[in-house]
């Protein structure tokens, strides 16, 4: 695959990701430099997409840590099976604990979690750490560890290291501060709502069948709901779930009648959704 921009662009459209210039740029410089990248915006803007669309244009596989608060290192890193090990000591019983102790923490009675998954793995892979800012300062900690060495201390195996370095993507909705530690290792990038043509274009994209009217509208309709002071503005995948709502109720043109009956589908706060409404009863029926 030819190297450049473009052509990172080119793949992640052939796998139905619209990248804009920054993107394919941030990322084929992560794949050039071996970098992590740190993805940064709002909840629904296509951060995760992008990590998937990425092991799909390159042939890698995903592996995914998911984080939430109270993840730990058991969860992330490696844990023993415990209950594997305990039949095995009984199935040992009457042998010298210097005799078991090897064979009970041995390859066979490692659980690999994400993390060491990637690093042990043979073959190109794509780590995604999702929504990283939901973690605790120590299993930040963890992970800069990891992704400063890409390498794993066992205390009973000895240190793993990765065969090859896997593309890391992390993604973060920003609720806290990242350490400056963590964002000094990875190339930063900023996915903010589309303009109203990129997301028309996501839309014809997503939904083909889609009139390219019908696109327009609601690109820009959404774009303006996104200027109301919401609690949680629609997502681009809420504004793919409103054009197929849309096209199930077989409308064409969207008016403010139909705009405010499905709101429900965009807007998932009912003070969101009373706020638009009048806001669209204000603007009458051509607003």
């Amino acid at each position: 695959m030819n190297e450049g921009p473009a052509a990172v662009a080119a793949a992640l459209r052939g796998r139905g990701y619209l990248a804009d210039d920054r993107i394919a740029q941030v990322v084929h410089l992560a794949r050039r430099l071996e970098k992590p990248v740190l993805v940064e915006g709002p909840a629904g803007v296509g951060k995760t997409e992008l990590a998937k669309a990425l092991a799909g244009a390159y042939g890698h596989r995903l592996i995914r840590l998911q984080c939430y608060e109270g993840l730990d290192e058991s969860k992330a890193l490696y844990e023993w099976n415990y209950r594997k090990q305990l039949l095995r000591l009984q199935a040992d019983r009457g042998r010298a604990w210097e005799e078991v102790e090897p064979d009970i923490f041995s390859e066979q009675f490692l659980l690999a979690r994400p993390l060491l998954e990637a690093i042990r793995s043979p073959e190109p892979v794509v780590l995604l750490i999702d929504e990283v800012d939901r973690v605790e300062v120590e299993t930040e900690a963890l992970l800069l560890e990891v992704l400063s060495d890409f390498q794993v201390s066992v205390p009973e195996l000895g240190t793993i290291t990765a065969v090859g370095r896997p593309m890391v993507v992390l993604t973060s909705n920003n609720t806290r501060e990242l350490s400056e530690a963590l964002k000094r290792r990875c190339l930063f990038l900023h996915i903010g709502y589309p303009t109203v043509e990129r997301e028309r274009e996501i839309l014809l994209g997503r939904v083909p069948e889609l009139p390219e009217s019908l696109a327009e509208q609601i690109a820009r309709l959404v774009r303006s709901i996104r200027a109301h002071p919401l609690r949680k503005p629609p997502s681009i995948s809420e504004s793919i779930d409103w054009a197929r709502t849309l096209l199930e109720l077989g409308v064409s043109d969207v008016d403010a009648e139909i705009a405010s009956g499905t709101l429900h589908v965009l807007l998932k706060y009912r003070a969101d959704i009373e706020r638009i409404e009048e806001s669209l009863a204000a603007e009458g029926p051509g607003g």
